[in-house]
């Protein structure tokens, strides 16, 4: 009784020494506000981090403060501080993790009672992401029930308590045992067939199906709150593309950068990925008022480096057939870098208005590459089309020739204009899906030519990636082709649309083919037969190598290093050797002579409304050229006036 009265002044001395101490260094590390209900793993380290250092302070302040100043008698116990500890960690973190298991325990029983069950594919990051945000917002409706994967390593493990029961080949038998009735997509970066293959097991199974977009959207915010109905463009999804942002970043970064045909499809998202670039200025240019104000009111209100004032927009309206205008345009803003992307592109439309065709997207493309080199343009790569490959329509051929225009401009004036080209593009301006989508919404039939054609597609914001990549690798002359994957059936296409749309073919949508249009191509191409495919330094661009250009260059190749010049033996096999490069050169030189003539001559047709003349001047600048209508018609014509 005696120690224990003895031991009461100095147990007091140090309670309330310890308590300052903890109180001090809990403040100091923000252990008083925190949202307990929300405690994870961060909590459990401050926690820990918390009472640890206050445990030292109080072990240092016993040992070397209390007992050398008599506050606390040398009889008195060394464990009482080690044991005050202990205690303080179970107290303080029970305490604080009881809040948190009581919130969680109720909000998986309000689950439990009036929510639906989910099954969540792809047992990964954002999947672990989903259950989550799943389990602390209740008034969502949604309960996780299981996970499926294919990582064996993965199976009948728990993540935060839901059970990987299978591989994505039991959906079936897991969404029958346990009543699932949605599914969740969380596999971001899968393929689009393994994303067919759940939708299609899902709609056979009449469950719901949501995806997640990708996994740099799902870190810009909440997991859930992105999830949405799968896309065409998720059943297509093809493998993640990088570029090289700091090359883009270093052509870019500080220069006044032009866009041509800134409000369409291709030209709007040029202009959002340059912007993250942060060049000095961009120069907004089109046709069309309406588009250019819709992409202008974007920038400066949804982009972070328009708000900042980190870059300069620049709006004009000019039309890039307009000589005069664009000369003033050029004058005033001084472009450094030019992506032409302005063109004619609906194929259907070009057929009845071949002159318009050709003013727009030959001359346009003649007047900019003309103006480009007179202001010293750094660098101007120019949007092409495969519909550019061996034509069958007017838009086609206009763009082939457009194509020659950037060439022949880089090969005699020497300067930086390079051609990138590639096929249709998810989400554009009259491409299939959206007309497709129409169809389907007005209860069908969904048309379509022929059950065999097939078309390449890629979605915008990855075309124009890879467009800024070639931009940065071409040198003056190429014409890059980019990396668009295997074809795609159109069929396929549409019947995915209808699936999409809860609907089944046949019993709620009709699917009709109504045969091919004179013109139209079964499969789209991406090279000529004269051009040679050769991988650039990026994996999913090409550039194409003239056959003719590779044989000139390989002719003077073999007549310079040919040693019979040096040793002056069979000089008549030597000089025959540079009869025939010169004659190559020759020819080059002349063909390059006719295409200027004929150029000069389509754009004096064109302008003059002649529709006939301008689509045979057409045919003699591009031998590969055959549009049976036209041709048809064409030949109707002239035997009537024979007659």
């Amino acid at each position: 009784m005696s120690d224990t009265a003895a031991f009461g002044t100095p147990l007091l001395v140090v309670t309330l020494t310890s308590l300052v101490i903890k109180l001090s260094v809990f403040y100091a590390l923000h252990i008083y506000n925190r949202v307990w209900r929300y405690a994870s793993v961060d909590e459990i380290g401050t926690l820990a981090i918390a009472t640890l250092s206050s445990w030292i302070v109080c072990i240092v302040v016993f040992f070397a403060v209390l007992k050398p100043a008599g506050l606390v008698p040398m009889s008195y116990p060394n464990s009482i501080p080690f044991i005050d500890g202990i205690l303080t960690m179970l107290l303080v973190g029970g305490v604080r993790f009881a809040i948190r298991l009581v919130y969680a325990f109720s909000e998986r029983r309000i689950d439990n009672v009036t929510s639906k069950k989910v099954l969540i594919v792809g047992a990964g990051v954002t999947g672990s992401m989903i259950v989550k945000e799943l389990r602390s917002n209740p008034q969502l409706g949604m309960t996780p029930v299981a996970f499926v994967d294919d990582a064996l390593p993965k199976q009948h493990m728990y993540i935060h308590g839901v059970e990987v029961m299978g591989r994505l080949s039991d959906i079936a038998v897991i969404v029958d045992i346990h009543g699932i009735s949605e599914v969740i997509i969380a596999m971001p970066t899968v393929s689009g067939k393994v994303i067919r293959d759940v939708v299609q097991a899902c709609k056979e199974l009449k469950v719901k199906s949501k995806t997640i977009p990708g996994v740099y959207e799902i870190l810009s915010g909440s997991a859930v709150s992105q999830l949405r109905e799968v896309s065409i463009e998720d059943l297509l999804r093809r493998d993640i593309v990088t570029v090289d942002e700091d090359s883009i970043e270093k052509l870019i970064s500080g220069a006044r950068v032009m866009v041509t045909g800134a409000g369409g499809s291709i030209g709007s998202e040029l202009c959002r990925q340059i912007a993250r670039f942060r060049p000095k200025e961009l120069i907004m240019l089109g046709h069309g008022e309406n588009s250019i104000f819709t992409i202008h009111n974007e920038m400066k209100t949804q982009q972070g480096v328009a708000i900042s004032g980190a870059v300069k927009f620049k709006t004009v309206i000019a039309d890039i057939r307009d000589r005069e205008r664009m000369e003033h345009v050029m004058e005033e803003c001084k472009p450094q870098i030019i992506f032409h992307a302005a063109a004619h592109k609906h194929v259907g439309l070009m057929e009845t208005n071949i002159p318009d065709a050709v003013t727009n997207n030959v001359l346009g493309t003649q007047n900019l590459v003309e103006l480009a080199a007179l202001h010293r343009v750094q660098k101007l790569v120019m949007i092409s089309s495969d519909k550019a490959v061996n034509p069958m329509c007017v838009m086609g051929v206009t763009k082939r020739v457009a194509e020659l225009v950037v060439g022949d401009a880089a090969a005699r004036r020497k300067c930086p204009f390079v051609v990138v080209r590639f096929g249709n593009v998810l989400g554009s301006r009259g491409s299939v899906v959206p007309i497709f989508k129409n169809q389907i919404r007005n209860g069908g039939p969904v048309t379509i030519t022929h059950p065999d054609v097939s078309r390449y597609f890629m979605t915008i914001p990855e075309a124009v990636r890879l467009v800024l990549q070639a931009g940065v690798l071409g040198n003056g002359g190429e014409t890059f082709v980019l990396d668009m994957g295997e074809p795609i059936k159109i069929v396929d296409l549409a019947r995915d649309l209808i699936r999409l749309s809860g609907l089944q073919e046949g019993n709620d949508v009709d699917i009709k083919f109504t045969g091919l249009i004179e013109g139209e191509k079964m499969h789209e191409e991406l090279f000529y037969e004269h051009e040679q495919a050769m991988r650039s330094s990026h994996e999913k661009i090409f550039v194409c190598v003239n056959d003719s250009a590779l044989k000139l260059k390989a002719a003077f190749s073999d007549a310079a290093a040919d040693p019979r010049a040096d040793a002056g033996t069979d000089t008549e096999a030597h000089a025959e050797l540079r009869r025939e490069s010169l004659k190559l050169a020759r020819d080059l030189e002349r063909e390059r002579e006719e295409f200027s003539f004929n150029i000069e001559h389509l754009l004096i047709a064109a302008r003059s409304g002649d529709s006939d003349y301008s689509n045979e001047l057409l045919k003699a600048i591009i031998p590969q050229y055959f549009n049976p209508a036209l041709d048809r018609l064409n030949g109707m014509v002239n035997i009537g006036v024979l007659a």
